[in-house]
């Protein structure tokens, strides 16, 4: 047996499982394995039967013993023992019984520790990896709360989550957000990204699903089921619109993410620096959802032009003094509302539809005198007209040539006279 640690090693693996999640039989096993493995390397072989290591615990010290079988006359000395030779070392042995023989090699220690080393090197890395991996990936996708370590060269933003630090790429922050080291900040657990080291976590200051976060948090009727969000459109720093749907007939949706006075809705855009949030109230009447989606702007129609798996497309009409309002500073509002209603929108103003109006109506008139044209077409190309025309033709014809033969008298009249 070699001596592989100070002390009772009992003490090792507690601790290890308690810091660490490791447990005592897989570090015991991989110990075990490792030893094994640098016993063949140690002899050059690459395969031998039954051998295996075996720890005690309690000394610290650890050995390399391979099985026998107990047989009357001995006819493989590598795999078989002699009755006699198996009584030495076990009295209660009996035929067919396998003994275990210590096979350690001297100068053997050094080669021992180090591949304990290595083992538990090793075993403690995964482990810390595993666990750090399990727990974020049960993180994912919710909001937590880190501290900002530093800005890198590529602007990515590093956050300290506890046992790791995450990411922050700069496509996941707020534009215009300066973030400043050592400072506090709620994050998005974006996606968790299995490595050779420790997990790679990547985190987002900008995700829509971080106002439904707050709002799960600073609203009971959301958490306990009775409010629910149905849909959330965001421009991060700029604006969200989200809708909310009461399965209570006696509780408002809209009021009860406002909260008394405001102070929940407040609340949610300090943490958002000061975002500006649009409560909308979510209907299962597509008209009724856009006209909601829409505001503050005031709508005068709204005409559904497709409705089908593939297309959702409406047209929007509001009053002139409204049109910017509902577009929105570089059409934001219209397509936030597009994002969080999955419809098309159109938006024409009252006078806009007006004058559209008037130029079809105008351009409805236009083909009666194609009509009128191609019927004077028809008729110049009928037989009937043909016919006509010839009979005026050769009629003519004869009318000159008895203007001429009254003309040849008359000549011939003069003459003689």
């Amino acid at each position: 047996m070699i001596k592989i640690g100070a002390g009772n090693l009992n003490e090792v693996f507690e601790e290890l499982e308690r810091e660490k999640g490791i447990s005592r039989e897989v570090i015991i096993s991989s110990l075990c394995d490792a030893m094994v493995a640098a016993y063949k390397k140690h002899l050059r072989v690459k395969e031998i039967e039954n051998v295996e290591a075996i720890l005690d615990e309690q000394g610290g010290e650890i050995g390399i013993f391979k099985g026998k079988t107990v047989v009357k006359k001995v006819a493989d000395e590598e795999n078989e023992i002699s009755l006699k030779d198996a009584k030495e070392i076990d009295e209660d042995v009996e035929l067919g019984d396998e003994v275990k023989l210590e096979v350690t090699p001297e100068q053997f220690g050094r080669i021992a520790a180090q591949a304990a080393n290595q083992v538990l090197t090793q075993r403690i890395r995964e482990a810390e990896r595993n666990l750090v991996l399990n727990e974020f990936l049960d993180k994912k996708g919710t909001l937590i709360t880190g501290i900002i370590q530093k800005v890198d060269e590529r602007r990515n933003v590093i956050v300290n989550i506890g046992k790791i630090d995450a990411i922050m790429p700069r496509k996941e922050q707020i534009p215009g957000e300066f973030y400043k080291p050592g400072n506090r900040i709620r994050v998005f657990v974006l996606n968790v990204k299995e490595t050779t080291r420790l997990p790679q976590v990547i985190v987002s200051h900008a995700h829509p699903e971080i106002v439904r976060e707050l709002f799960e948090l600073e609203v009971p009727e959301i958490e306990d089921g009775i409010v629910e969000i149905k849909s959330i459109s965001r421009e991060a720093g700029y604006r969200t619109k989200i809708a909310v749907w009461s399965n209570d007939p006696e509780v408002d949706s809209v009021g009860a993410c406002i909260g008394p006075r405001g102070a929940r809705i407040q609340t949610i855009v300090s943490e958002l620096k000061n975002e500006k949030i649009d409560i909308v109230r979510y209907s299962l009447d597509p008209v009724e959802y856009i006209v909601n989606a829409l505001s503050p702007a005031r709508v005068v129609s709204v005409d559904i032009m497709a409705d089908d798996e593939e297309a959702h497309e409406a047209l929007v009409v509001v009053p002139d003094d409204q049109l910017s309002l509902a577009i929105g500073r570089e059409g934001q509002n219209v397509r936030l509302a597009h994002k969080l209603t999955n419809w098309k929108i159109d938006i024409k103003s009252v006078s806009q539809m007006e004058k559209a109006e008037s130029e079809a109506q105008n351009y409805s008139v236009e083909p009666q005198y194609e009509e009128e044209e191609s019927e004077v077409e028809d008729i110049m190309n009928s037989e009937e007209l043909q016919q006509e025309i010839e009979e005026e033709m050769n009629q003519q014809a004869l009318d000159e040539e008895d203007m001429q033969v009254e003309e040849e008298s008359e000549e011939s009249e003069e003459t003689e006279e």
